[in-house]
């Protein structure tokens, strides 16, 4: 989930296998530097290096990531790594649309899209990893049949060979504070790729890595509660009555997704009219309209999605990128056959066999670690009321309570932290956001996480 088609990218794939033999072997001039793109004028203000890092025995999975440094002290600020949603979706999205330095203008597309520095980007204080994962999102690929094919488990270890295999070729930033960052969808492996780098230091893995703990962005975490917690959530939106919301609550004992019951008539019927009344909600904003996919209107966000495509696939911009002709075909916003939706069953070239992270964020509370939860309070993707519930469940006792933080003298959102032994969490709801928080309030994301990356000391065994 998080972002905006292709429903024969796998299939496609299958054929770009055919012409991609001649990258079974490792490619040459894997990583390069990129001093300028097509759209922006002049010279990159930050550094920019964009590549490939090969994965299995042969390499035959080759994810494509763009690197930026830190453009405040590189040397000393935290590393991120950071998974976009999807699964499938392309590190485009958040590295343009998100937290990354540079920003679309669509104002003349799209005869003429340029680009502009964004003010609010994550790179102002950290290093950050965008890669495109698994294989068949964005700019990666695959070279064997095999290797195209994924799945929440697969994902989990081809992160954590990804981030062990770029720090052995970066070894200046294997000291830096690390933060494994996911969004949406990835909620789901970004805990089990964390607490797998802290197995690893135990185990006495090299090298070492500087973990310090993760940060998630309208995390999915548990595919029943967080689903299960829309009905409350439209509920405290005013989206269904009292009544409705009081039979639902009195007749389907709490579970308002696995509905096969029919003979419980009073519960199918409060869900029924709960549908009615959500069903044409854009469940990313609930404030903003839900627009027809196939006449989309300036007013839609996904109406400017489009320019990226044509963007991303002209040919200038994927040489200056470094893209390794004939891996891929047509360049896409998002993989969907890979895409995940409440309900949908494994596909040709993905299973979706992690059913929840809840048990991977209670074995991380035994660590040293350090967590920030946080999301848009107009989300109803991944309800934050959901969130609220598995944070809950977890036990831990509250350290600050429920407060507001501030941007530019006004609410930017709420937040409350637990903390137990060396292990803290905080949890934020950021006021009047949606799904993607960066892509409607980038600038109290940024000031959030920001604020929290320096709110307490690093610590480090390196």
């Amino acid at each position: 989930m998080e972002c905006g088609s292709m429903t024969l990218k796998c299939f496609l794939l299958l054929l770009v296998l055919l012409t991609s033999q001649s990258h079974s072997t490792t490619p040459s001039n894997p990583k390069s530097i990129v001093k300028s793109l097509p759209g922006y004028p002049g010279q990159l203000p930050f550094k920019l290096e964009t590549g490939y890092v090969g994965i299995g025995e042969k390499e035959e999975a080759q994810f494509f990531y763009y690197f930026v440094e830190s453009e405040r002290n590189p040397d000393e600020d935290p590393l991120i790594f950071y998974l976009t949603g999807g699964p499938g979706c392309s590190a485009v999205i958040t590295f343009f649309y998100q937290i990354g330095p540079l920003s679309f203008n669509f104002e003349n597309a799209p005869e003429n899209i340029t680009l502009t520095t964004n003010p609010n980007s994550w790179t102002k204080m950290a290093n950050v990893i965008f890669v495109d994962m698994p294989a068949g999102a964005g700019f990666s690929y695959a070279t064997t049949k095999e290797a195209s094919i994924s799945s929440d488990s697969i994902v989990v270890k081809q992160a954590n060979d990804f981030l062990r295999k770029f720090l052995i070729d970066h070894p200046r930033f294997l000291k830096n504070p690390l933060y494994i960052t996911g969004i949406s969808y990835m909620g789901i492996v970004t805990p089990i790729i964390t607490l797998e780098v802290y197995n690893a230091n135990e185990r006495g893995d090299q090298p070492a890595l500087n973990i310090q703990g993760y940060i998630l962005c309208s995390p999915l975490t548990d595919k029943f509660m967080d689903f299960n917690s829309r009905v409350e959530y439209a509920h405290r939106m005013a989206l269904i009555s009292d009544d409705i919301y009081k039979s639902a609550t009195e007749n389907c004992r709490g579970n308002y997704v696995n509905t096969d019951d029919t003979t419980n008539s009073i519960c199918v019927n409060s869900l029924e009219r709960y549908k009615e009344c959500t069903s044409n909600i854009n469940m990313e904003d609930i404030l903003e309209p839900l627009c027809n996919k196939s006449d989309l209107k300036p007013y839609c966000r996904e109406y400017y999605y489009d320019f990226a495509v044509d963007w991303a696939n002209d040919e200038a911009v994927q040489q200056a990128l470094n893209i390794r002709q004939g891996t891929i075909g047509k360049w896409e916003f998002y993989n969907t056959t890979m895409h995940y939706s409440e309900g949908k069953n494994d596909t040709f070239c993905y299973t979706y066999d992690i059913y929840s992270s809840f048990s991977y964020h209670k074995k991380l509370v035994s660590k040293n670690c350090r967590a920030l939860i946080f999301s848009g309070d107009h989300d109803m993707t991944f309800p934050y009321v959901g969130i609220e519930q598995w944070i809950a469940a977890l036990g831990l006792p509250i350290d600050s309570p429920w407060e507001p933080f501030y941007v530019d003298n006004q609410v930017g959102g709420y937040e409350m932290t637990y903390v137990q032994n060396n292990f803290s969490l905080t949890f934020a709801t950021v006021k009047g956001a949606g799904h993607s928080v960066a892509q409607y309030k980038p600038k109290e994301a940024m000031v959030l996480t920001d604020r929290w990356l320096a709110s307490q000391a690093h610590s480090s065994d390196m």
